[in-house]
Parts: structure tokens; sequence; C-alpha cells
């Protein structure tokens, strides 16, 4: 049933999956946050807490033909893709059981399977691979478009303007999602991005741009959701400009001197997307309170299973270093 006894349709199953996937990447966020401070954590670390709105809105437009690029804040985006909870746990936790073996960590997650394809050892570069991946599906014919997320400190990388341009001029069925928290690392972007304006730089080259509030989940699936669709109406591509709240360090273990005093816990006051909808959803008689607590119950139990199976998880063995070195036929 959906709220108020009424009968479920195909939009409350929707409005589930989308609380059910942004609580569970909060839920996983919060727990690894914990488990670091604790010790627990053997990998390097950047989470995506405050973001959850940002990925869940735009995975709710993507198809099995479709690629996402993610950057090194993976945790998230690779939950909202639908990757496998206790393969990201493992692989956080270098296990062989993870979704890279154990070989990538935190911030290469990678899933050829569901065509998630991870970030690499530079910042904006995955604009460029997305291009790639736009020419290869618009090749095949399979009518599928490519989703790239950027962090605002790509924007000032050379490889992303000349990846704009590629696309404009191939007119490519690829959209570049930026996610601005406003911070490159400990740079603010009003200091570090000349005119402040990250979209203003997808439109210097005719792409069709958009601003939107990247912490309203409703605003961000209907944004991203015309995007997709022009691109895979054959309209080329976009840029998505998310404006985010940060709710953790760039990394853990950041000591955050960067950021005023007061600052984390007032956007956690006022621009929590899962508290924007729960509110907008109860009260509009969407979905009840007690289906909303058993979404919640349910995930918990998820979570501590992923990270209680990733603690006990084998490593790799020593002659894995030499599988996965070619990648065979592409």
């Amino acid at each position: 049933m959906g709220g108020a006894g009424k009968p479920a349709t195909e939009e409350d199953a929707a409005l589930r999956w989308a609380y059910r996937t942004m609580q569970t990447i909060r839920c996983f966020e919060e727990r690894l946050h914990a488990d670091f401070a604790a010790g627990k954590v053997p990998s390097s670390v950047h989470l995506y807490a405050g973001q959850e709105a940002s990925a869940t809105g735009i995975c709710a437009h993507l198809g099995e033909q479709d690629y996402f690029h993610i950057t090194h804040r993976a945790h998230g985006p690779a939950i909202a893709r639908g990757a496998d909870l206790k393969a990201i746990a493992q692989e956080i936790w270098l296990r062989a059981g993870g979704l890279c073996s154990g070989k990538g960590g935190s911030p290469h997650l990678h899933d050829a399977r569901l065509k998630l394809v991870g970030a690499n050892g530079g910042v904006g570069s995955g604009a460029a691979l997305a291009c790639g991946s736009a020419l290869a599906t618009r090749h095949r014919g399979d009518g599928g478009v490519v989703v790239c997320l950027l962090g605002d400190g790509a924007i000032n990388q050379g490889v992303v303007a000349e990846s704009f341009n590629l696309a404009a001029v191939w007119s490519l069925p690829v959209v570049f999602a930026f996610e601005n928290n406003g911070y490159a690392e400990a740079t603010g972007t009003a200091y570090a991005i000349a005119g402040n304006d990250i979209a203003a730089r997808g439109a210097a080259v005719g792409m069709p741009i958009a601003r939107v509030d990247g912490a309203d989940y409703f605003a961000v699936h209907a944004t991203a959701g015309e995007a997709i669709a022009r691109a895979r109406a054959g309209g080329g591509p976009s840029l998505v400009e998310m404006q985010v709240p940060r709710f953790f360090g760039h990394y853990e273990g950041d000591a955050q001197k960067y950021r005023a005093a007061g600052e984390v816990a007032e956007l956690r006051r006022s621009r929590d997307c899962l508290v924007a909808f729960r509110e907008r959803v109860l009260g509009a008689g969407l979905l009840t309170a007690a289906e909303l607590a058993g979404i919640d119950a349910k995930i918990a139990a998820e979570v501590d299973e992923a990270f209680s199976t990733a603690a006990a998880a084998a490593p790799p063995a020593a002659a894995a270093l030499l599988s996965d070195v070619y990648a065979g036929r592409i």
C-alpha cells in the first residue's frame, strides 16, 4: 500500500527506491565515518554524506545500456547505480571479494556489469573517458547515454575543457554533471574558479546548461531527466551544475580548518536532502512514517552485515597481483 492506505502505484515504488537509495548511502557513510575514527578502516576514504540526492536523482533515469562515470567520492554513486553493498565494503577493506578484487580501494570503485566506470588518478580525466563511452554507445546504436560526475575542482582541468569541445563538436550523448560542494579539497570555489560559475563554461561551447539545488532530490530528478532525455534523443551534450553540501571533510582525517565555525552544523540543519525528502513525501501523504521507519531498519541491518562481512573477509592472494594486468578483447 502507498501513503494513507491508498493502493501502491509506480510513483510510490519510485519514491521508495529514491528514499531507500539515499538512506542507504547516508547510513553507509555515517557508519564508515565512525569505523574510520575507530581505526577499523584500512584505506583512505572520501565520504558522500550530504550529496545523496545528486547521484540518486541521476540514476533514477539510467538503464542497463547507460554509462555512469564517477569520481573518487565513489561510495554514494556506486550505491545509487546498484552496486552490491557487500562488494563495495569489501573493496574499501581491500578484500578479494571487493568490486575490484581489493586492488582499487575506496576511490576506484568499478563495476563493468553496471557500466559503472570508476575514478582514476587524475581529477577531471573522467570527462575524456566519458566521451569515449558516449562515442562507443552511439556506434553500437543501443540508445545509451553517458553521465559523467565531476567535482567543482575538475572544472579547471584542461582535459575537461577539451572534453566539452569534443562532446559539442561530435554531438555526443553525454551529460557532464558537476557536484559543486564549494571546495576543491580545501580551496573555495570563489577563490579558484574565475567568475565562480561552472555552468557558464559549458555555455561557452554551446551546450545547454542548468543549475539546480543538489540537496533537492525532486529538482535533481527533473533537471537530470531533461538532460538525459535530450542526449538519448540525439540532442547532444549538456552540463548540469548541482550545488551540494558536504557533511564531512574532503577525506577522513581532514581537520577542515578552512571551513567557518558552525558551517557544517548549519548545512546539516538547513540543507539535508533526506530531511527535505521526508518532509515532502510525508506532507503530501505519498508515503507514511511507518514505511520510512521500516526502510530505515532494513538498511541498518544490511549495512551492518556488509561491514561485518568485509572485516572478516580474506585479502587478495599474492598471485592475484598478476591477474587483470591485460584487458584482453575490448
